[in-house]
């Protein structure tokens, strides 16, 4: 998603030895204590990770980039906007975090 890729970094989070910038927060949504203790591994593998809430509760998504081959267009970051108004609360508070893989640190 164009829009995401120019955002400032607005904080550095590690967590399982992994590297990920806050790009984008909506409404307060970023708890970085509650995001720790829903982390799973199996996030690892996606470039983006997107977390809602819903009755007071944080959901973990995964997206790829848009470049990306052989991914499903619904994992794509670039349907993030249909993900948040077609599976989320409306105007729920949710954050957009993206990994910082070790190819793009210098």
């Amino acid at each position: 998603m164009a829009v995401i890729s120019k955002v400032r970094c607005l904080v550095v989070i590690q967590v399982h030895g992994r590297n990920y910038e806050l790009l984008e927060e909506s409404r307060d949504g970023w708890d970085e204590q509650v995001f720790k203790e829903r982390y799973s591994e199996v996030l690892n593998k996606y470039d983006y990770i997107v977390g809602d809430w819903g009755h007071n509760q944080l959901r973990l998504r995964g997206f790829f980039e848009d470049s990306r081959k052989k991914v499903s267009y619904d994992f794509k970051i670039g349907t993030l906007q249909d993900y948040l108004l077609e599976y989320c609360n409306f105007g729920c508070a949710y954050f957009v975090l993206k990994q910082v893989r070790e190819e793009q640190t210098e």
